[in-house]
């Protein structure tokens, strides 16, 4: 009885071979992308060491600690013998509006922390019924995306490692691709799932036969053998239309179907940097004749540098702590947090001094490589706090999820934040810098002492800022 239905023809059916192949094609296909995916992670850069914090660490890991609401005086040395005032974390945005990596020591450059805001997402918009003779504003142009654009918070899930040229490693060779570009920008993003194979890769997902996350990557800079293959063509961020290399040949679909789902969508692309167009600062900035050199900016809104005080932060947290229980400082995306003053103190605040004779290191001497002076390192640096940071509803997207959240913190902070003659219609938080010279270094730890306050205004560029998307 057990072994009748095999003479059945219903069970030689399921019995030939071509019901295996067909009941083996999802297992083998999963096989497949799962080895693939498997070689693709292991597959490192050769040459090249990674920059940042090691997975898994980070500096804000007790940003929630209560000690954290408070402020202390800036003559109380703590437990540990460390200036109360201090650097807390360094946090640099390779690509605008994704996800940030941290780090312990930054080189600070030119337009900011090195490697931060340095590439960008633009869709190419084409206003309707343009004449020839239509002002560049109403031509089509490609136009940055940021998570202000609701279709665009899942921006926050997109990671980026920066892998840099070392020649301790091993495998290092000077006609490396990767040594060629100065290294590269390994892009990482949530695996989208579609077609007949969807349910399969999603049951693999779950259970962890499949990775969650799918990558590629780009150049850190265009190498000179390879540079035709990048047009420099115009990308609109507020009013600038700087030229920058357009990326988008690197971009796979799986990519473009994660941040555009609809068909209908505006072609998209990644735009890189070119350090030829710098984007020049004005408005609240520091003058040319004051600081020796003009300050310049890479993608980031409007300034090389964005401060925020952990206090502050925690102070918003706490007002809005029914709709947002955990509201992290990341979401307010700044290059440096602080920890130790009150809470918006930085309000004030018109220049700082960062580092100084009470770091470890006082003793290391930095290189201004433009006008060949030495610094020592024990005077520290001195920072224009240039203008507040006007906020928009960028914050409320969760950086862990991507899901943006329909009032808040924007609510909150609009109900006791709206406090600068310059823009009384936004609220503010946190601080636009301009360092007085163009390359020194931050160290996670370094003091931070107030050398000047007083009034700030702030001026309006073409739309209310975020700061530093």
């Amino acid at each position: 009885m057990d072994f009748f239905f095999l003479d059945t023809p219903a069970a030689a059916s399921l019995s030939s071979p071509v019901t295996y192949i067909v009941c083996s094609l999802p297992i083998l296909y999963l096989l497949y992308i799962t080895l693939s995916e498997k070689l693709q992670a292991e597959d490192t850069p050769k040459g090249c060491r990674r920059l940042g914090l090691p997975p898994g660490r980070s500096n804000l890991s007790d940003e929630f600690d209560p000690k954290y609401t408070h402020g202390v005086p800036p003559s109380q040395v703590d437990e540990a013998g460390q200036p109360p005032w201090r650097i807390k974390a360094l946090v640099a945005y390779p690509i605008k509006s994704c996800a940030g990596i941290e780090f312990d020591v930054a080189d600070v450059v030119p337009t900011g922390m090195e490697y931060d805001r340095q590439f960008c997402f633009a869709e190419l918009l084409a206003p309707r019924n343009v004449r020839a003779d239509a002002s560049e504003e109403r031509m089509p142009r490609w136009e940055f995306k940021t998570m202000r654009d609701g279709r665009f918070s899942r921006l926050a899930l997109i990671r980026s490692e920066i892998w840099v040229p070392d020649p301790d490693v091993s495998g290092y060779d000077p006609g490396l691709e990767e040594v060629k570009s100065n290294g590269v920008l390994v892009i990482r993003y949530p695996r989208v799932t579609k077609g007949i194979w969807s349910l399969p890769l999603k049951i693999a997902m779950a259970i962890g036969l499949s990775p969650r996350e799918t990558s590629f990557r780009v150049p850190l800079h265009p190498p000179a053998d390879q540079i035709s293959k990048y047009a420099s063509l115009p990308v609109k961020l507020w009013k600038d239309f700087p030229l920058s290399y357009d990326y988008g040949i690197h971009i796979p679909q799986s990519l473009r179907d994660f941040l555009s789902p609809d068909p209908s969508s505006p072609p998209l692309t990644l735009f890189r940097v070119n350090p030829a167009h710098h984007r020049q600062i004005f408005r609240c900035a520091p003058r040319k004749s004051e600081l020796g050199f003009q300050p310049v900016t890479g993608f980031a809104d409007a300034y090389p540098l964005h401060l925020l005080n952990l206090t502050s932060v925690r102070d918003v947290a706490r007002r809005c702590a029914d709709a947002i229980p955990r509201l992290s400082v990341r979401q307010f995306r700044a290059n440096i947090v602080v920890q130790g003053p009150g809470a918006y103190e930085e309000d004030a605040w018109k220049k700082i001094r960062v580092g100084g004779k009470t770091h470890n290191c006082n003793k290391c001497i930095l290189q201004d490589e433009k006008q060949g002076q030495k610094q020592q390192q024990d005077e520290g640096i001195e920072i224009h706090t240039v203008c507040r940071t006007v906020r928009c509803r960028l914050p409320n997207v969760d950086p862990d999820t991507g899901i943006r959240h329909p009032s808040e913190p924007d609510k909150t902070l609009k109900s006791f934040r709206r406090i600068d003659r310059g823009d009384p219609t936004n609220a503010c938080l946190g601080m636009q810098l301009v360092p007085a010279v163009e390359r020194f270094t931050l160290r996670v730890g370094d003091p931070i002492s107030v050398l000047e306050t007083g009034e700030h205004f702030y001026i309006k560029m073409l739309e209310p800022s975020e700061g530093a998307v």
